[in-house]
């Protein structure tokens, strides 16, 4: 059967009612040795066909393999680390095959006296529950060479004109960690499957034996599937789908093969023991071989390596090497760091937590690190094809310029805008962020003597929509907030020398003379006399980020963590009296984030700031629609405070999504358009 035919297939929810899914995995994992299993040839990835073979990997006539001692111990360590039983004494077996990749027609593997037998490992899933994996065995062997296949359209032998071997990979070690049956899962037996490869692959990593690169073939993974009658506790005949390549694979390929199985045995059919390939294209498996029990590979010992003995005390001491468990140090790292579900997901899935871990050890903090490390660099790495790590290691930017970065933030000579503006320079090589702020002349203009001077200019460029402020009409403070900005090239603080967040925002509104909309902002409603209400606080620090900020920030999140963040357990956030849902407005989607006095994440790249009250709720719907412009995006914003009384006995309260109304403005070329639409 071609990758293009299709077979019938069951629906999932059908097989599950009728079948009980057996699963068995084999993990194949290339170590980081210099040097192959059984000889001194380099294991350098990539290299020229066949320039890393010697007359032992080629298997010629009286060539002696000589065991790798890296190799047994990194063998030694993945049992320990996998909860096995460590043998006192085990050998190497000849698996006899033919194949065109095996130069010598056989595998120099272990079969029945493995280093490692018997283990478990701990697997988390989605759903918060933990599923035991129990471990067959983990083996030492050597990899063989790799055949391509020319001419074809497939890239297999079927249709191929010809084929040639690269035998650079042959005698490569291996270890091979086998599972046994693992029953019980279920409807999720996919995730089960998915979740054992990723958990497995973070350990792996962690002891620093593989680079595990799946899409480099130096961690594949076999998929043994198997149905039987619902209830009947034996196992049915199985298929193995070989060389899986990735998490999302090993997934649909449990998947598949369950709903294929599942249409043949309702039809009345039988399943071919056999071997399968995995085609990512289209989602589906195809027939390879008949599948060899253990007898037709005729194992015996391989008469040319004495048996492997470790000494307990050396087992002993390589168990102290173990590093923490993965899944324990991101439960202990997230408390630590405060990080929510959600943003912890999002750092492990970019790779980020080294790199995190790294920069709060030299000083920063846990939210600054997350912000410049998933953010424009992220962006930057991306677009290359690289994880973050790799690409900032290429740049020379480690955690020491993210931390001198903040302290530049933190000490009030740049703020946020102006941060991100540094950092670019950094990633495009200008050198230290404190060298990219001195060279562009970024330095924060804190003169309150100068923020009114630009507020007086932008008001006597502006009369008519001064007018509609003094008129009353919220709306319009926007237009004036972002020409201010403009105006001070950036330098303005929202925050300013008082440290008030509302400061650019008052002083629009005093200085129209709006007296007026100051009071229905709270800027005369509170005690003392000038402090402004949350709400109003939080316009102002938005205004400043959506000049400085959203214009220059290409990257967006993921829809669906959107989505997934958008419907939290409201019960989790105290006090929110947002919407918990998103809403779909044409080609927009609305993410409604509540209650910023306890969560400050940044919703597409703007950062909320400070609140003056916790008591105080700040609502903002940030609506990002399909971008027809370069750097074009359109932000609505609406506010709620809880009601306060003024000293005149006026309400304080701002409600723009009660009313209506919201503060529109279009960003043009990283640019704030004087456009001032109603609600």
């Amino acid at each position: 059967m071609s990758a293009g035919d299709t077979e019938a297939l069951m629906g999932y929810d059908d097989v599950l009612a009728a079948y009980d899914p057996a699963l068995g995995l084999e993990v194949h994992v290339e170590l980081g040795t210099n040097t192959k299993m059984f000889c001194g040839c380099a294991t350098t990835f990539g290299a020229e066909p066949n320039t890393q073979v010697c007359p032992v990997c080629l298997g010629l006539p009286g060539a002696l393999p000589v065991v790798n001692a890296i190799g047994v111990e990194s063998a030694i360590r993945i049992g320990l680390a996998l909860n096995c039983e460590i043998a006192t004494w085990s050998r190497f077996a000849r698996k006899n095959y033919f194949y065109p990749d095996m130069p010598k027609n056989f595998q120099t593997s272990q079969y029945d006296e493995p280093i490692a037998f018997g283990g478990h490992l701990d697997v988390d899933l989605e759903d918060g529950t933990v599923f035991r994996v129990e471990i067959e065995r983990a083996h030492m062997e050597e990899d063989t060479g790799k055949s391509l296949h020319v001419g074809g359209a497939t890239g297999r032998i079927h249709g191929a004109t010809h084929s040639l071997v690269d035998y650079n990979r042959a005698g490569i070690p291996l270890i091979e960690i086998v599972t046994k049956p693992i029953v019980g899962a279920g409807e999720r037996a996919p995730d089960v499957a998915r979740a054992y490869v990723a958990t497995l692959r973070d350990l792996l990593k962690a002891l620093g034996v593989s680079d595990v690169k799946m899409e480099q073939g130096s961690m594949r993974c076999d998929v043994n599937l198997s149905l039987s009658p619902k209830g009947s506790g034996v196992l049915g005949t199985r298929t193995e789908t070989k060389n899986v390549n990735s998490l999302r694979s090993v997934e649909r390929a449990v998947r598949y093969e369950m709903c294929r199985h599942g249409a043949i045995l309702a039809s009345g059919g039988s399943i071919l023991q056999e071997t399968r390939h995995w085609h990512e294209d289209t989602g589906i498996t195809t027939s390879g071989r008949e599948k060899s029990d253990a007898e037709d590979y005729r194992y015996f010992p391989e008469p040319d390596l004495v048996p492997i003995a470790p000494a307990r005390d050396w087992v002993e001491e390589l168990r102290a090497t173990l590093p923490e468990p993965p899944a324990q140090r991101r439960k202990r790292l997230q408390a630590a760091y405060s990080y929510s579900d959600l943003e912890m997901r999002d750092v492990l899935n970019a790779g980020l937590l080294d790199l995190i871990e790294e920069t709060v050890t030299a000083g920063g903090s846990p939210a600054a690190a997350r912000k410049w490390w998933s953010g424009e660099v992220a962006r930057r790495a991306n677009a290359e094809g690289q994880d973050v790590p790799t690409y900032a290691a290429g740049l020379g930017v480690g955690p020491a310029q993210v931390v001198e970065l903040e302290t530049l933030v933190t000490s009030g000579r740049l703020n946020d805008a102006m941060a991100r503006q540094a950092w670019e320079g950094v990633l495009d090589g200008e050198g230290s962020p404190t060298a990219v702020a001195d060279a562009r002349g970024l330095q924060l203009n804190q003169d309150s003597g100068a923020l009114e001077t630009a507020v007086d200019a932008v008001i006597a460029a502006n009369p008519e929509v001064a007018e509609k402020i003094r008129d009353g009409k919220v709306q319009a403070v926007g237009a004036l907030i972002g020409q201010v900005m403009k105006e001070m090239r950036g330098q303005g603080d929202a925050a300013a020398a008082d440290g008030r967040p509302e400061h650019v925002l008052e002083q629009v509104v005093e200085r129209t003379g709006a007296g007026g909309l100051a009071l229905r902002l709270g800027l005369r409603g509170q005690a003392g006399g000038g402090a402004l209400g949350g709400a109003a606080a939080g316009l102002a620090h938005l205004s400043e980020d959506l000049v400085g900020d959203v214009g220059q920030d290409d990257r967006r999140e993921d829809r669906d963590e959107l989505l997934d963040e958008s419907r939290a357990d409201p019960a989790a956030r105290s006090g929110c009296a947002a919407p918990e849902t998103t809403e779909l407005i044409g080609d927009s989607i609305l993410l409604v984030a509540e209650d910023v006095t306890r969560d400050r994440r940044p919703i597409l790249g703007v950062d909320l700031g400070e609140v003056d009250s916790p008591a105080e709720e700040v609502v903002v719907v940030l609506a990002e629609r399909a971008q027809d412009r370069r750097g074009s995006a359109v932000a609505r914003v609406g506010l709620q405070a809880p009601e306060q009384r003024g000293e005149n006995g006026g309400a304080g309260s701002l409600d723009l999504l009660g009313v209506g109304a919201e503060l529109v403005g279009q960003l043009v070329d990283g640019e704030l358009t004087e456009d001032v639409v109603n609600g």
